[in-house]
C-alpha cells in the first residue's frame, strides 16, 4: 500500500481519538486500533516511515502512539 494512503488513514484514526481528554489513553487506543484492524505489513510500513521520516505527514499524536507502542504494533 502507498505510504501516503497509510498516513491519511492513520491521521483519520488520530482525528477520532484526539478528542479524548486523556492523551495517554488516546495514544494507547490509536495503537490498539492499528493492531486490531491493520495487517502486520501495514503496521510495519508505517513504523518504518516513523523511524525513517520522523513521522512526517502524521498528526503528532499518531506518531507518538506508534513510537510508544512500537513493540506491540510490530508483532
Amino acid at each position: 500500500m502507498q505510504t501516503q494512503r497509510l498516513l491519511e488513514m492513520a491521521n483519520q484514526i488520530g482525528d477520532f481519538f484526539q478528542s479524548y481528554p486523556d492523551p495517554v489513553e488516546a495514544r494507547k487506543d490509536i495503537a490498539n486500533h492499528l493492531k486490531k484492524f491493520w495487517a502486520l505489513s501495514m503496521r510495519e510500513q508505517i513504523i518504518a516511515h516513523v523511524e525513517a521520516q520522523q513521522g512526517a505527514g502524521l498528526h503528532a499524536i499518531v506518531g507518538e502512539a506508534i513510537k510508544e507502542h512500537r513493540a506491540t504494533l510490530a508483532s
